[in-house]
C-alpha cells in the first residue's frame, strides 16, 4: 500500500499523480506498487512540488509496519528515536 499526499500542488504534479495512484480525496493518493515504481513517484513529487509539501507513507518491514518520506516547508518534521521514525513539531512562526 502507498499513499502520498500533497498540499499547495501544482496541477500538472496532482495530474501526473492521477495518472499512477487513485485520488481518492482532494491531494490524497493510493496505491499498491514495487519499490522502484514508488522511487520514481517521489522523483515525480520532489521534481513538481514547487512551494507545496508532501508525504509518502508505504508499508515497510519496521517496527511500525511503514515507512514515510516528507517533502517541502511544514511544521512537521519527521524524526529518528531508538529506531523508530516519529514527527516532531516545529513552533508556529509568530503573526
Amino acid at each position: 500500500m502507498l499513499v502520498v499526499v500533497v498540499s499547495n500542488a501544482p496541477p500538472r504534479l496532482r495530474g501526473r499523480l492521477a495518472a499512477w495512484l487513485v485520488e481518492i480525496r482532494a491531494g490524497v493518493y493510493v496505491g499498491n506498487y514495487s519499490a522502484r515504481t514508488r522511487q520514481m513517484i517521489w522523483d515525480q513529487v520532489l521534481a513538481g512540488l514547487d512551494t507545496g509539501d508532501a508525504v509518502m507513507v508505504w508499508k515497510a518491514p519496521t517496527d511500525q509496519g511503514y515507512d514515510f518520506l516528507t517533502a517541502g516547508t511544514n511544521r512537521r518534521m519527521p524524526v529518528e528515536f531508538d529506531g523508530l521514525k516519529l514527527v516532531s513539531f516545529l513552533p508556529e512562526k509568530p503573526r
